[in-house]
């Protein structure tokens, strides 16, 4: 077995603490594998093995393939830190159109540099923030049109793949038939996000999704969820991630997916008419969030006194679900309101009147006096509008756009712009994009990409035209992303520290040497799951050859632009041709954007 070390010495002034600056391979017979396998190991100041060793599995055309993962590694090796980027007084011209490309987007698919340069950079930004004046292509309507489930409404979803669709109500075997059955709508959800990131060219408004999806998390595989979550993410989501966050704010707040992730659906008013059963007492999960994440920050200075008034204020939000009937009239009833003061909504969201506290409370400083569901909507002007949230808000888009720990000059200025426009993001975007801090040199090219992100702006580059999108929500979750599987209501971070360690680099380079060898399969029909775990399928997947063609390296570097150093590139252009791609696509300047 070929076994690959790599160690760590000390770390220059712009360099993180992982520095790979040596290797060794240790020769081996490997006639008996299948395939050649490389153990990698990184190792820390001493020579001192990890807990977990990694497997790459590389499957090469020969055994001569051996000293070409050689090269690969020894390129790789020898480009340095993972942080470290020739520094320059300012952004030259040419990385103006890959820069934005690489923020305002998941990277550059071919042609892309060539078509911003012809029409401008600001124009571009301009198109980017009004994304209903960019075609779609054909192709791409096509595919999202045959996934049925994102044109159903939360209702319309529990009725067709909730309980009322059970054949034999109260029988857990039918309940279990009935979730696996469900798992279409988690699988079709992704297959829309996944395709509209790598083919849309709006590509603004799919890095909002991600971004606002993650801000107002929701985990898919908590109760209901997994039957609402594509629900949430096209109705409450992706209509406002360029309007007023107001907007964003209140589709997200009455939501049944939200409101049954944080328990507001549970949430009753302690001694009101509608205490019963499940429904006995204040919820504060959603306040606290809503206040902590949503909207002001945690350190914006509310109480706990705070966090059980707004809890009070919105007793009696959720959705109603009287008992499972089947047939669909009854279901529908679930939806729908069963008095005058009661309110409902399409998406399935219910305001209960008999579980609702109705006194006169004083939130934040403010006397918000009884009357119904509009003392919660009162609540989410005043959140809103506050300055905290403007700050908050703010900084988490200076994070995103610039860097890990953004320059305060910024998030005060976006904050001031947040203010001002009553919370329009496509304004607060606006000023962002055209700040000097966003072409600043020092922060260009230095932001380390999400696993999503990464493997998102890796098949674009290829310029793949994406039928099979398995192997990447795989590649994703093995990354450690899964695709609507983070369960802590704060999301995924998106910063460095949270995403670049050993076993990730690992994951990252296996993905990178399968995709630039066209080992992946993202061209061909994608098999049935279950037919795949069985050893002849897998057999027969191995004998086969992969639809996809190995990635075109000049046209790669011709895709991604002078992002990457003449350094790499001097160092690829030394390496075996097969290993070319993947070297691009697995070096440091490819993983930060």
């Amino acid at each position: 077995m070929g076994a690959l070390k790599l160690l760590k010495t000390s770390a220059g002034p712009q360099q993180t603490n992982i520095s790979l600056l040596f290797f060794s391979c240790l020769k081996t017979d490997i006639n008996h594998l299948p395939g050649l396998f490389v153990k990698v190991v990184l190792e820390y100041d001493v020579i001192r093995p990890t807990k977990e060793a990694h497997m790459i599995h590389f499957k090469p055309g020969s055994k001569s393939s051996l000293k070409g993962l050689r090269a690969l590694w020894s390129a790789f090796l020898m480009v340095g830190s993972f942080i470290s980027i020739a520094n320059a007084a300012s952004i030259p011209a040419d990385l103006r159109e890959v820069h934005v490309l690489n923020r305002l987007g998941f990277g550059p698919r071919p042609g892309d540099i060539e078509q911003v340069r012809s029409i401008g950079v600001d124009r571009y930004i301009d198109e980017q923030l009004s994304p209903r004046n960019i075609s779609l292509p054909q192709s791409l309507v096509t595919r999202l049109d045959s996934l049925e489930t994102l044109r159903l409404s939360a209702p319309q979803l529990f009725i067709e793949y909730g309980p009322p669709s059970y054949s034999k109500p109260g029988d857990p075997q039918a309940a279990q038939s009935g979730r696996q059955r469900a798992r279409v709508i988690v699988d079709q959800t992704f297959e829309g996000r996944l395709l509209r990131a790598v083919e849309s060219p709006r590509q603004l408004e799919e890095v909002m999704v991600n971004f606002w999806f993650n801000h107002f998390n929701v985990f898919s595989q908590k109760g209901l969820d997994h039957l609402w979550i594509g629900s949430y993410e096209e109705e409450a989501i992706r209509p406002f991630v360029l309007g007023r966050f107001r907007d964003l704010l209140g589709a997200t707040a009455k939501h049944p997916a939200m409101l049954f992730y944080l328990d507001n659906w549970l949430n009753t008013a302690p001694n009101s008419p509608g205490v019963r059963g499940q429904f006995k007492g204040l919820n504060e999960n959603y306040a606290r969030e809503l206040m902590e994440l949503h909207t002001l920050g945690v350190d914006a200075g509310y109480t706990q006194a705070d966090v059980i008034t707004l809890a009070r204020i919105l007793t009696g939000w959720g959705y109603r679900r009287p008992g499972q009937p089947l047939q669909q009239n009854a279901a529908l009833r679930k939806f729908a309101p069963v008095d005058a003061d009661n309110v409902t909504f399409s998406n399935g969201f219910f305001f209960d009147a008999n579980r609702h506290d109705s006194s006169t409370k004083v939130f934040l400083g403010r006397t918000i006096r009884g009357s119904g569901v509009g003392e919660g909507e009162e609540a989410l002007d005043i959140l809103a509008q506050h300055p905290s949230t403007a700050r908050h808000i703010s900084f988490k888009l200076a994070q995103y756009f610039v860097a890990d720990d953004p320059p305060k000059s910024l998030v005060d200025r976006l904050a001031r712009r947040f203010a001002d426009t009553r919370g329009d993001i496509r304004a607060v975007l606006d000023t962002l994009f055209h700040s000097p801090e966003f072409w600043d040199d020092q922060y260009v090219g230095k932001k380390f990409k999400t696993p999503y992100e990464y493997v998102i702006s890796a098949v674009r580059a290829t310029g793949i035209s994406v039928v099979n999108t398995q192997p990447i929500r795989g590649v994703i979750a093995q990354l450690g992303m899964p695709p609507y599987g983070c369960q802590t209501p704060d999301g995924y971070k998106n910063g460095r520290d949270a995403w670049l360690n050993p076993n990730a680099m690992t994951q990252r380079l296996n993905f990178a040497t399968a995709l630039g060898a066209g080992q992946l399969r993202l061209a061909e029909q994608p098999r049935n799951a279950m037919d795949e775990m069985t050893p002849a399928a897998e057999k027969r997947m191995d004998s086969q050859p992969p639809a996809d063609k190995p990635v075109d390296y000049t046209m790669l570097v011709n895709t991604v632009g002078n992002k990457i150093s003449q350094q790499t590139r001097t160092t690829v252009d030394d390496s075996p041709p097969a290993l070319r791609a993947a070297l691009i696509l697995g070096s440091p300047e490819f993983m930060h954007r």
